[in-house]
C-alpha cells in the first residue's frame, strides 16, 4: 500500500487476496490478475463505487465492470444517459470513453467467491479515501450495493449505521457531496428482478442529473 494513499498497482497488503491472485495468474496467464485501477473521466461529476473485480470481468480485462455480466446494465445505462461513448465495455483498448463519470471499486483485487473480508475492505479503503479527496468540487458518489455504501462511509470516518443503505436512497456527506445508493447490478439481482432496468435507470438518472 502506498504511503500517500494513492492507488498502488503492485499492492500486496492483503495476504489472502495477493495469494489468490497469484493462483489465478498461474491458471490464467493472459488475465490482468492485479489490483484494478479506476476508469473514466479524470474530472467527473459522479463517482460510481462498485464492490470488487469479478473473476472473468475486471480481473481478466483490467477495467472495472468490463467483460462480465454486471457491466452490461451499467455501461448500457451510461450510454443511454449520454455518459458513455459506447453501450458496452469490452476491453481496455476498445476506445470507450466516459463523460463526467468515473468508476472504481471498494476493493481493488479479486476476492475469492466475490466476498472480501472486512479487514480487506478496510485495507483497501485508503485508496477510496484518496480517490474521493481528488474529486472535483460538486462531484457526487453512487454506491452499487451495501458494501460499496459502507466503504464510502468508512472513507469519511462515519459509523456504518449512520446512513442507512437503501435502493434509491440519497445522503448528504460531511463535505457537502451527495451519496446515492442502488442495488448492485449483478446477475443475481437482475435475474431475480430485485433490480430492473427501469429501476436502475431511474436511480442513476436522478444521481447523474443532480450531479450536473
Amino acid at each position: 500500500m502506498s504511503d500517500s494513499g494513492s492507488f498502488d498497482p503492485a499492492c500486496r497488503a492483503c495476504p489472502r487476496l495477493s495469494g489468490f491472485l497469484d493462483e489465478v495468474r498461474e491458471k490464467h496467464p493472459s488475465y490482468f490478475a492485479a489490483p484494478v485501477p479506476a476508469f473514466g473521466d479524470e474530472l467527473p461529476r459522479l463517482l460510481v463505487v462498485g464492490l470488487a473485480p469479478g473473476m472473468h470481468g475486471a480481473n481478466r480485462t483490467g477495467r472495472p465492470f468490463t467483460g462480465d455480466y454486471a457491466g452490461i446494465l451499467l455501461y448500457q445505462t451510461l450510454y443511454d444517459l449520454g455518459l458513455s461513448s459506447n453501450p458496452a465495455s469490452k476491453s481496455v483498448d476498445d476506445g470507450l470513453e466516459l463523460k463526467g463519470v468515473r468508476i472504481t471499486n471498494a476493493v481493488k483485487c479479486l476476492p475469492p467467491g466475490n466476498k472480501p473480508e472486512t479487514s480487506e475492505i478496510r485495507n483497501c479503503n485508503s485508496f477510496l479515501k484518496h480517490e474521493i479527496k481528488q474529486l472535483p468540487a460538486g462531484c457526487n458518489l453512487f454506491a452499487l450495493g451495501l458494501i460499496a455504501h459502507q466503504a464510502v462511509l468508512c472513507a469519511y470516518d462515519l459509523k456504518l449505521g449512520s446512513l442507512k443503505f437503501g435502493h434509491g436512497a440519497s445522503h448528504l456527506l460531511p463535505d457537502g457531496r451527495m451519496l446515492y445508493d442502488s442495488y448492485h447490478c449483478s446477475r443475481y439481482n437482475t435475474q431475480t428482478k430485485r433490480l430492473t432496468t427501469e429501476m436502475f435507470m431511474d436511480v442513476f438518472s436522478a444521481a447523474a442529473g443532480r450531479a450536473e
